[in-house]
Formats: C-alpha cells, sequence, structure tokens
C-alpha cells in the first residue's frame, strides 16, 4: 500500500532528523561505510568527521530508493548531489572533506582522537549559543523548502520500490540474493 510505505518512510526519516532537530550540536563519527540509510543518519548530524578510507554513498538511487532526507542536497549542492545520485556512487573520506560533505577526514586510527577534539572544541561554547546557532543555520534550510523537499522524497523513494524496476529488484534479491540484485 503506497500510503503505508510513505507513513513507515516518513517515520524513518524523522527518527534521522531527531540528529537536525537536536538543540545540541551532533558528530557522525564515520569508519567503515555509511551507506543508503546510514548516510541518511550521518547527514542529518551537524559536522561528518570521516577516516579517509571510510565511504559514504546511497547505492540504491540506482534501482531501488531515494534519499528521503534529501540532505544531499544541502550537504553538497546541486552539481554533486546530482552526480551521486544519477550514479549511486560511493565516495571516500577524503574526497568527502575535499567537497565539503565532512567536517575533516583523517586516519583511521585518528579517527577517535580527531572527533573527542572537535567535541571538546565545541564543548566549551555555552549551550544557549550553540543552540541558537543550529538554530539560525537549520532556519536557512528550512526557508530553502527542506520540509517539502523531504515529503516529496519520500513519495519519489516508495515510487521507485512500486515501479517494474523495484519490483524487479527486489524479486531478483529474493530469488538470487541481494549482492547479485546489486
Amino acid at each position: 500500500d503506497p500510503m503505508l510505505d510513505y507513513a513507515c518512510m516518513k517515520r524513518n526519516t524523522e527518527d534521522f532528523m531527531t540528529l537536525w532537530k537536536s538543540a545540541k550540536p551532533t558528530i557522525a563519527k564515520v569508519h567503515g561505510a555509511a551507506v543508503a540509510g546510514g548516510s541518511d543518519i550521518a547527514m542529518c548530524c551537524d559536522l561528518l568527521v570521516m577516516a579517509e578510507d571510510a565511504r559514504i554513498g546511497y547505492m540504491p538511487t540506482r534501482v531501488w530508493g531515494c534519499p528521503t532526507t534529501a540532505m544531499w542536497t544541502y550537504r553538497l549542492g546541486p552539481m554533486r548531489a546530482k552526480q551521486l545520485m544519477f550514479t549511486g556512487d560511493l565516495i571516500d573520506g577524503k574526497t568527502a572533506a575535499d567537497w565539503g560533505l565532512a567536517t575533516l577526514a583523517v586516519p583511521p586510527d585518528a579517527l577517535e582522537a580527531a572527533t573527542l577534539k572537535l567535541a571538546s572544541r565545541i564543548a566549551g561554547v555555552p549551550r544557549s549559543h550553540l543552540a541558537m546557532h543550529k538554530m539560525v543555520v537549520n532556519q536557512v534550510m528550512l526557508s530553502m523548502g527542506l520540509e517539502q523537499t523531504q515529503m516529496m522524497a519520500t513519495v519519489f523513494d516508495g515510487i521507485t520500490r512500486h515501479n517494474p524496476e523495484g519490483l524487479w529488484f527486489r524479486r531478483h534479491a529474493q530469488e538470487h540474493g541481494f549482492k547479485s540484485a546489486v
């Protein structure tokens, strides 16, 4: 049922967005892979610290999904967002930092220390100031239409799973395994 699908995915998006709406700054620390919904979670955080060899992307855009948080465009700009959405490619932490998606990328063995250093620096600012700064930046994104874009992305996400290619993907994955379908 399309409306049940929409309601389910809307709840997921709302859950992810609690990181973005939190009065406190949130930091995603990425090692390994932040893909599909994992990339949504990472990008709903205010800051993103990645290991240089970590990967981030939304591969389901190739046949079976649309990122419901719509954060790719807000975080990267339209050209880079289109590049990643059209291809489903992953980028590494170094590229994510170069493109402005990640706050910084560090060698894997320095990830914990770099994230804690950033968090400690932020912790020195009064909470009320942090909350106000976050509200101002978030308001810009809201004024640009973030909530309406998320509604459209969530509808499109459901359509991708129910169009002929999405149905093929689901059947093939059930019969031959997910890796074969990918």
